[in-house]
């Protein structure tokens, strides 16, 4: 049986934000994808540094970062909580949000965090020299 996509007229759907989440995690150096547990995650030095839902049917937008900077300011939103099995207490949190209410860019902010607390400091040098060699973005 097929999986209906969930689309909100107002915004983008969850699939597209979760793409774009995806896609995210996986451009940084190092990252890579895998699926333990039948979860898709995103690794980098073999951790993980995101769990990225795959709940059939979810209308949420849903992942799991380690936020070791901004945790508190995670823990704001509404449905946010501090992870399971441990995790929570190494400031993990499991982020949910309505997929036209969701902040995009602050959802990659915490990726890219959570990224920094998990890969080894030549890969975060790596990215910051990334960072600086972009063009810079024109509006």
């Amino acid at each position: 049986m097929a999986t209906k996509k969930v689309k909100d007229s107002t915004g983008p759907t969850r699939e597209a934000i979760m793409a774009q989440l995806r896609d995210f995690a996986l451009s940084l150096p190092g990252a890579f994808e895998d699926f333990p547990w039948d979860e898709p995650v995103a690794k980098v030095n073999k951790k993980i540094f995101v769990f990225l839902g795959s709940s059939p049917g979810e209308r949420r937008v849903s992942f799991g970062v380690k936020l070791p900077e901004s945790v508190d300011e995670a823990l704001t939103f509404p449905d946010s909580a501090r992870m399971g099995y441990g995790l929570g207490k190494h400031n993990w949190v499991g982020v949910y949000f309505p997929a036209a209410s969701c902040p995009v860019d602050l959802c990659l902010e915490w990726i890219e965090e959570s990224y920094r607390a998990i890969a080894p400091k030549t890969l975060v040098k790596q990215l910051d020299a990334d960072l600086r060699l972009a063009p810079p973005i024109s509006l």
